[in-house]
């Protein structure tokens, strides 16, 4: 299906074809797809499926027998757990039918090369512009931003076709001064990366490696260049320390430029929009006389009364200066704390975007989150694994995986509201089947591309440029031709906001700008579309670029795209291609896991929810179960921490949520238990996660549901219905002081923290007046004790990396010690109570008022 209209090589077809083989190779080659998809192998996949379907069967049995057997003397606490049951049993399927079908793909950079990128001739890839979003360089180190910068303009691609943009939400000179300083060090690093080929391509981290440097590299000059390039990056990291050293507390006249004048954005909430074009064409070249990246520092325009919509305001304006500017026909952003760690990570995108069976209809290459700095265990389950290496895996297999943020390239025709360009293939009716296999199979290359209706009406009628007014006013042919170019001027205008220059980008869907323009006036325009009321009464934040109405913004934009029949596509390469860092101690975690689920709960209650938004559209079901449960899942804290209370209860009053049960009822306990066991290991298998990050996964889920998603579900509520906003915390990027994982340590106390500790005291108290009663009540009382205190140290097991958190520090006490004691203290003190050893039996008698006859 070799499309020359779009792909502008078509070099397929080599000329004098007779010439010899090998070119005829070279040839088939650069036919080839750029990806394959590698199918998950079925000895692994069908056993995994087979139970799952085995347990959903047991699951019934479970809940039919736990329903019509309630327990006459404890009845509340056994209605609590049946309720808990069930909504337990909901959120697993929600969770795991989206897992029926995961792939693995494989791309072919090789073929992207010879298609679009050949030695000795003009480069064909496409242009794509990177975003970096920050916010307060006081908790997000000019440092990290400034390594992030360094990775993006030393990447593997060609310098003319990748533009960096920076997007400071705070307006801080400190942002502004350390780019400035940052562009000046790329002059260096950038030849050096290049020269010697060195991964990662961000200095703090190249040198931070304990690898051997020296392997694979083969110049002489190698070993000299690397001190000296050391040496310069650690008077580069002097000159930055400066600037935040001199950040930490603003004159009372506000910031002053070098020049004298006073810095624009002294009011970080009233200030004009600012861009400054750092390296680039006219911007200098490097120390070995190569053109750079282009480099872009942008501030938008802030002004009181208006609504700014935080970091999806920022990306928006981001998305109009691009275009204006410098038009990459694709973006990909990263936070400020997550650099490129393969530098060929826009290439691998590339393999997908421009790939002529895939390209048109993929909004957008989804690349895992992998993190630096966090300890062997993950105490916090902060890699998240579970989520990356399973269920993103599921989701690829049906429409794509969901938009998580950061690492993410973007086709720019998605995030300006089209739909995409489908076969006839992707537009069978979609019935259940197809949607639950999410068969991604491509139709017969003799099926005619078929352009969707929609997207050819919202591209207005004609496809030359409409924004010429003169010729209009030269009245082209007549009155009513110029009158339906003006309705349709108007309609954008309404769509995309007034500016001519941004709505004729939309149109040039390979990307890059008019070659006449002049770039004084571009930075007019693109100073224009950056000011505060450009996006009133247009469509910006409801179908255009990030939508707005929730603090996890990408959740939302994401389901969008998919709703209108968009895939995305999840790209794993076996170098990572970010790294970021990730919040360490627990207090962060909370903090950053409350903000999601937040974000969920605001979504679940807007008019984006998935449970009933976009049925018009083409989401697959098995895609919308998982954006279900991307929503639903903070509600789960209710049951769940009611469920972790209930042992300590039973424990307590001597009752138990189960009836006295007949061997047969017991069966069904223990097929639950086998099924669940048996799914978690499959899993396992085929996603290749280990079992410690599983454990850490569920531990974390415990820890998280009783604590952040609680919070998360009042919050919401209060938000939505109630109009009271909670303010949410900026989660601290750490940069090590005293020591690794210092920062692990840190005990930072929260109202977040009250739930789970109150849940394990509970349940310790519970084991100790659970083993006092069945001491007192001789051995019979042994065996009823045994179901209940299982079930309570289950419960404990599962929070014990919080108790590690609230105890702190691993050279002071061992956590373990601490809890055997207190455990041990107390079961000893009340078995001395009941022994007594210093009274005599008549004592004891009289005491206990056993009166005899004689008394």
């Amino acid at each position: 299906m070799h499309m020359n209209n779009r792909y502008p090589e078509g070099k397929g077809d080599i000329e004098g074809t007779g010439s010899n083989g090998e070119e005829l190779q070279m040839a088939d080659d650069a036919r080839q797809p750029l990806s394959r998809v590698v199918p998950i192998s079925s000895s692994h996949l069908t056993p995994y499926r087979v139970v799952i379907i085995l347990r959903l069967i047991i699951l019934g049995f479970f809940l039919q027998y736990r329903a019509t057997h309630p327990v006459k003397d404890a009845y509340p606490l056994w209605l609590t757990s049946v309720i808990c049951e069930i909504w337990f049993a909901l959120s697993w399927l929600l969770d795991q039918f989206p897992k029926w079908y995961p792939i693995n793909r494989e791309t072919y950079l090789d073929r992207l090369a010879l298609r679009y990128d050949r030695d000795g001739e003009p480069s064909q890839l496409s242009p794509v512009d990177v975003f970096v979003s920050t916010v307060d360089p006081l908790k997000e180190p000019p440092l990290i931003t400034a390594n992030t910068v360094l990775s993006i303009l030393a990447v593997d691609y060609p310098v003319d076709k990748v533009a960096c943009y920076v997007s400071d939400d705070g307006s801080a000179m400190l942002t502004f001064e350390a780019l400035s300083e940052t562009a000046e060090f790329a002059r260096k690093w950038v030849p050096f990366c290049k020269k010697h080929s060195i991964e990662p391509r961000a200095p703090e981290f190249y040198f931070a490696q304990k690898i051997d440097y020296l392997k694979d590299k083969i110049k002489p000059s190698f070993v000299k260049e690397r001190r000296a390039m050391k040496r310069e990056y650690e008077e580069f990291k002097v000159r930055i320390n400066a600037l935040v050293a001199k950040a930490q507390k603003m004159p009372e006249e506000g910031w002053t430029m070098q020049d004298g004048t006073p810095w624009p954005g002294n009011n970080p909430r009233d200030h004009p929009g600012m861009i400054q074009v750092f390296l680039g064409h006219s911007g200098g070249l490097d120390t070995d006389g190569n053109e750079l990246p282009r480099l872009i520092y942008v501030s938008r325009e802030k002004r009181p009364g208006f609504q700014h919509h935080k970091k999806a305001g920022a990306m928006n304006a981001l998305i109009r200066v691009s275009a204006v500017l410098t038009n990459g026909a694709y973006l990909l952003n990263v936070d400020c704390d997550h650099y490129f760690n393969n530098s060929k990570a826009l290439k691998e995108a590339m393999c997908f975007m421009m790939d002529p069976a895939y390209g048109r209809k993929t909004c957008y290459v989804q690349f895992p989150q992998r993190f630096d700095g966090i300890d062997l265990h993950d105490r916090y389950a902060n890699r998240n694994i579970v989520f990356f290496d399973i269920n993103l895996k599921g989701l690829d297999g049906i429409q794509g995986p969901v938009y998580v943020g950061t690492g993410c390239c973007f086709n720019r025709q998605a995030l300006y509201g089209y739909d995409p360009v489908l076969t006839e293939a992707d537009l069978e009716p979609n019935i259940i089947v197809k949607s639950c296999c999410g068969s991604r199979k491509k139709g017969k290359s003799g099926n005619k591309k078929y352009i969707d209706k929609k997207r050819a009406a919202k591209r207005t009628e004609s496809t030359i440029p409409i924004f010429n007014m003169e010729d209009i006013e030269e009245g082209v042919e007549g009155y009513e031709e110029e009158r339906s170019l003006l309705m349709s001027q108007k309609r954008l205008e309404k769509r995309f906001g007034q500016s001519p220059v941004f709505i004729a980008a939309t149109f040039m869907e390979q990307g890059g700008i008019p070659p006449s323009t002049n770039p004084a006036t571009l930075l007019k325009e693109a100073i224009h579309v950056i000011s505060c009321g450009y996006e009133d009464k247009t469509e910006w934040g409801k179908e255009i670029g990030w939508i707005y109405g929730s603090v996890t913004e990408d959740i939302l934009t994401g389901f969008k795209m998919h709703a209108r029949g968009w895939i995305s596509i999840y790209c794993m390469p076996p170098r990572p291609a970010f790294k970021g860092s990730a919040p360490i101690n627990l207090s962060d975690r909370l903090n950053q896991v409350l903000r999601w689920a937040l974000g969920s709960i605001e979504i679940l209650l807007s008019r984006h929810c998935p449970i009933w938004y976009g049925y018009k559209g083409r989401l697959r079901l098995l895609e919308r179960l998982a954006y279900i449960n991307t929503i639903v899942y903070p509600l789960t804290s209710i049951p769940l921490l009611a469920y972790c209370m209930l042992p300590a209860f039973c424990l307590l009053t001597g009752k138990f949520i189960i009836p006295e049960i007949s061997n047969f009822a017991s069966m069904w306990f223990i097929l639950l238990f086998v099924s669940i066991f048996a799914t978690g290991i499959l899993e396992l298998r085929w996603s290749g996660v280990s079992i410690e990050d599983w454990w850490r996964n569920e531990q974390f889920w415990v820890i998280g549901g009783t604590s952040a998603h609680l919070f998360a579900v009042f919050q919401g509520l209060l938000k939505v219905l109630a109009g009271i906003d909670t303010n949410f915390t900026v989660t601290s990027k750490a940069s090590d002081d005293d020591g690794e994982f210092a920062e692990l340590y840190v005990f930072k106390w929260t109202s977040l923290l009250i739930p789970p500790t109150t849940v394990l005291i509970i349940n310790l108290v519970g084991i100790v007046a659970g083993v006092s009663y069945a001491i007192n009540s001789g051995y019979q009382s042994w065996g009823p004790l045994f179901g209940k205190l299982f079930f309570a140290i289950w419960v404990i097991a599962h929070l014990y990396p919080f108790l590690k958190g609230l105890v702190g520090r691993q050279n002071r006490t061992p956590t373990i010690v601490i809890v055997w004691s207190i455990l041990l203290a107390s079961i000893f003190s009340l078995l001395w109570v009941r022994i007594d050893p210093f009274t005599s039996e008549a004592t004891k008698a009289a005491a206990n008022g056993q009166c005899g006859i004689n008394c």
